[in-house]
Order: C-alpha cells, then sequence, then structure tokens
C-alpha cells in the first residue's frame, strides 16, 4: 500500500468509523453469535497474492460485526462505561505513526516526556497530593490496566518490604533471611477488592487474604477491619506488606474509609513498610469535580493511586494511570539494564527510562492520546462529562425508588451506578421460577436494608425472581446490564457512562426492566 492508497483507504475507513458511530444506537447492544463463529466464515489460511483494501473492508460488517458488543453504544450499561471518542482515536493515529517501542528516553524523547507533562496536568486536576508529581520524588506513569498497575506497586511493595527485612545483611545470611521473610509475606484486600490483586498476588508469590465488608458499613473497608486482620495476621506469624484499598468498587462503587484506614497506619509502628494502593480505576475519574476533592486528603499518607481514563474519562483503551509518592521504590524494583540499553543521558540520570516503571520492556506512545482528550475537552469539558452522567444516575435511582413494589436499591447510589434487586412478591411460598436455585446465600438471616429479617428461602426466591428478570432483559439484547451478587443477595447493576447515554436511553432501559418484571409477576 502506497501513500497514495493509504489516503484512500484511510478516508474510506474514517468515514465508516463515523457512520458506525452514528447509528451505533441503532444495532443490537449484545454480540448473539455462537462461539467458533468466525472461524466458518473466514478461509483456513491467509490468501497467496495480497488483496485490494476495498475488498478487506467489505469483511468489517459482514464477519467482524457480528461479533462486536457495542461498548459504546448509549444502551450499554454494564460493567463499567469503557469510552472511546474521536480526539483519543487521533491519538491512536498518530502513536501508530510514530511507532516506537520507547522503552527509554532516547528512544524518542517526546515520547516520555510528554508523558511525564500530561500526568502531571492529570495528578493536579485530580486532586492528588503534590507528592505524586513528578516534579518531587514521585510521578506518573501509563500503564496498560489497574490491574497492570497493581501488579507492578505489588512487586514494588515486596521488594522494598524484603530490602528492609534484610538491611545490613550480606550473602547467605541475607539470602536466608530474604528467604524465610518471602514465606510469611502476605497482602491484603477487602472481599469488595477488584480480582487483580489477588492474581498479583499469585504472580508475586505471596499470600492472600481478603477482609470482610458488612451492608451495615455500605460494603466499604474500614479502620476496624483492618485492625482485626493485621491482628490475624500477627498471631499467625504473617507479615502483612501490601493493602489494596478502594474508590469504588466493582460491585457496588463503595469508598473505603481511607481516614480510618490512614489512623490504623499511623497508630501501628510496624505498618510504616506496608504499601498503601489506591484503586480508583473507574471511580477516579469523578475526582476531575472539586466536590469528591475531600476523598483525595489522605492519600498523602498512601503510596500509590491509579485511575483508568479508559473507563469514564473518554480515552480509548489503554490508558491506565498510575501514580507513586516516591518513584524510586518502582526502579529499585524493577530496573535492570544490560549493556544494550546504557546510554549517557541514562547512565547520568538525566532522563526518565519508563521502562523501569512498569513490568514490559517496551510501551506505545499512549501519551498522545491523553494530551488530545485533555486538550479538546479542557477541564470544564471532563467535569460536565462526569456530572452529566451522576445527574443521569441520580434520576435512574429516583424511579427505581418510585416503584418500591417491583425494585429495592441494595446500596447507596453512586458515581452514577444503581445496584438494584427486585421486591419479593407477595403469596409466593410454593413458587420459583423455572426452579431456578443456582444462586445460594449463607444459612439464616439476611438482615439488609431493603428487605429486613429475610429469611433465607425467601432471599433465595427473591434472587431466582432477579437472575431470571437480568437474563430475560440481556437476551433480548435491546439494552445490555450486569448482575452482581452482595452478601448473598443478587442484583442487578445499571450505570450511565457512554459519551452519547442521555436521559432518554435510561428511561428505554427502566421501562425495559419494569415491563419485564412485571411480566414475571404475572407469570407466578
Amino acid at each position: 500500500m502506497n501513500s497514495a492508497e493509504f489516503r484512500k483507504a484511510a478516508h474510506s475507513a474514517i468515514d465508516e468509523i463515523v457512520d458506525y458511530y452514528d447509528t451505533i444506537q441503532d444495532r443490537r447492544v449484545v454480540s448473539n453469535v455462537e462461539p467458533g463463529y468466525l472461524r466458518k466464515l473466514l478461509p483456513s489460511g491467509p490468501p497467496e497474492e495480497g488483496e485490494q483494501w476495498a475488498d478487506i473492508q467489505k469483511d468489517i460488517e459482514a464477519k467482524i460485526m457480528p461479533g462486536l458488543t457495542h461498548w459504546q453504544s448509549p444502551n450499554f450499561m454494564a460493567f463499567f462505561p469503557s469510552n472511546a471518542t474521536y480526539p483519543s482515536m487521533l491519538g491512536e493515529l498518530y502513536s501508530a505513526a510514530f511507532h516506537a517501542p520507547a522503552f527509554n528516553w532516547l528512544c524518542s524523547p517526546a515520547i516520555t516526556e510528554l508523558e511525564t507533562v500530561v500526568l502531571d496536568w492529570l495528578a493536579r486536576i485530580l486532586y492528588l497530593p503534590d507528592c505524586f508529581l513528578s516534579e518531587g520524588e514521585g510521578g506518573g506513569v501509563i500503564q496498560g490496566s489497574a490491574s497492570e498497575a497493581i501488579v507492578t506497586v505489588m512487586v514494588a511493595a515486596r521488594e522494598r518490604y524484603l530490602t528492609a527485612a534484610c538491611e545490613n545483611l550480606e550473602g547467605k545470611e541475607k539470602e536466608d533471611k530474604r528467604t524465610q521473610t518471602m514465606g510469611r509475606l502476605v497482602a491484603l484486600g477487602s472481599e469488595q477488592s477488584h480480582s487483580g490483586t489477588a492474581k498479583a498476588a499469585i504472580i508475586t508469590g505471596v499470600r492472600y487474604r481478603s477482609m470482610p465488608c458488612r451492608l451495615q458499613d455500605d460494603l466499604a473497608l474500614t479502620g476496624h477491619q483492618l485492625r482485626a486482620a493485621l491482628e490475624q495476621c500477627a498471631s499467625e506469624g504473617l507479615e502483612p506488606f501490601y493493602l489494596t484499598t478502594t474508590l469504588g468498587t466493582t460491585a457496588t462503587c463503595a469508598i473505603d474509609r481511607f481516614d480510618e484506614i490512614r489512623a490504623v497506619v499511623d497508630s501501628i509502628q510496624s505498618l510504616e513498610k506496608i504499601w498503601i494502593h489506591v484503586d480508583a480505576a473507574y471511580a477516579g475519574a469523578a475526582l476531575v469535580c472539586e466536590e469528591y476533592a475531600h476523598l483525595t486528603k489522605d492519600f498523602v499518607a498512601f503510596d500509590s493511586f491509579e485511575m483508568n481514563m479508559h473507563k469514564w474519562l473518554l480515552t480509548n483503551f489503554d490508558a491506565g494511570c498510575l501514580f507513586v509518592r516516591k518513584r524510586k521504590d518502582l526502579t529499585s524494583a524493577l530496573s535492570i539494564t544490560p549493556s544494550y540499553l546504557q546510554n549517557p543521558f541514562s547512565d547520568k540520570g538525566l532522563v526518565t527510562d519508563y521502562r523501569d516503571w512498569q513490568i514490559p520492556l517496551g510501551r506505545r506512545f499512549r501519551a498522545l492520546k491523553i494530551w488530545f482528550v485533555l486538550r479538546t475537552y479542557g477541564i470544564n469539558g471532563l467535569k460536565a462529562h462526569i456530572r452529566n452522567h451522576i445527574q443521569l444516575g441520580e434520576s435512574f435511582a429516583r424511579w427505581v425508588r418510585q416503584r418500591e413494589d417491583l425494585f429495592r436499591i441494595l446500596t447507596p447510589p453512586a458515581f452514577a451506578l444503581t445496584v438494584f434487586t427486585l421486591a419479593l412478591p407477595a403469596h409466593t411460598d410454593s413458587w420459583l421460577p423455572n426452579g431456578d436455585t443456582n444462586v445460594k446465600v449463607n444459612e439464616g438471616l439476611v438482615t439488609a436494608d431493603y428487605l429486613p429479617e429475610t429469611s433465607t428461602d425467601q432471599l433465595e426466591r427473591a434472587n431466582a425472581l432477579t437472575k431470571t428478570v437480568y437474563e430475560r432483559i440481556n437476551a433480548a439484547g435491546g439494552i445490555f446490564l450486569t448482575s452482581s451478587v452482595v452478601e448473598g443477595v443478587y442484583a442487578i447493576r445499571v450505570v450511565s457512562g457512554s459519551e452519547r447515554t442521555d436521559e432518554v436511553h435510561l428511561r428505554k432501559a427502566f421501562d425495559i426492566l419494569v415491563k419485564t418484571t412485571k411480566e414475571m409477576f404475572r407469570k407466578r
């Protein structure tokens, strides 16, 4: 493909992408193809001779589009949003054109330096403490995802802890001490922490302990629960070295009690070596609004913070933004410099080499799309985007509350997310939809706000009803929702986060929920 052919093909591809976005709301949200559908449509191997772009492009609609779930659709209200916008796409285009593995500053100085600058911009508009800026001992780095960031900082936390434990030791004595300590290390997270923390513990070769959360605390990790876990670890001879705290948990968008956690850390001298990480993958985007700035005041005592611009902040995947209080903790753990990577700029410490801040060696020019988004929308545009969706979420929660005959909100709505379950209809002693008893709860009574003193039998029936309604809605394909099981309660999650979602789309989703629930009640 020469330059003239590329120009023609690029124009055609851009036109097709724009048409796709202009009509996306008319497409079925969830793909309904069968597993293995694509292999049946494609030849057994690539062509012997090259094909024309026009022929290749035809297969996008014919073969690829049927297998896509349309995350940018305004009718997509599942998981959390994963925004893609035109400025961000242009960033990806230029990044591909300026391709370089960018493992050190010398690869392309602009790639490194723009990343440092835009992440400092982001740290300031998120109201992060100054210790996370590159002007001091900290700084930011773009990771692939929140999970990748957790693995990265857990490795750094492990090495920092082991280095301190083996201080002033040499040779075999140091090796033995490191081995003994390694066997006692444990990473901590709450029951509501993302599974990335447990996976990171597997990768780093340490134990993992999960702390319980209660509905009475809105499923937040409290200082009391942290202290109890630390005492339990001490009684078993284990050494906690890492903790994930969360701003906006995956299931319910709960916010851990950062002030209480900080108080526990400050009160116990032995906790000085524990790495405290804040996982704010989705809800961290809301920090651009000053009404949420108070949430960051305790972060000055924590070691790292991560949010994904590729979720709610209008930037294509991948753009996980990790900030650390002391960049030396990362570079000490992850820096290995063979001869072929040596250069005078790095050797003299004059530049940042982001390969020492991450697991992989190479990296893409991801700062471009962040730069384009920040400049295109501006701070006020980002605030307006977040506030609009929070307002839409509040409207949806209000509609749910107005139909207490059908629904019960399970946890406080937060960050445009509403988590709710179906109300148990009267006279259901002998009824269970479809005989579905897959959703089980613990024995005894469940005392949630929405169903006080609910027996196990009643809750199983409510769970089965909610699960059936949820599955029928997704099978229809008009909207896409996700579910969760919270403290034994099967719940439906609705989140408004797509740039194209407005009140009309949320109202449509609510009407579908009402209609499907009423149909189920009538069939009992």
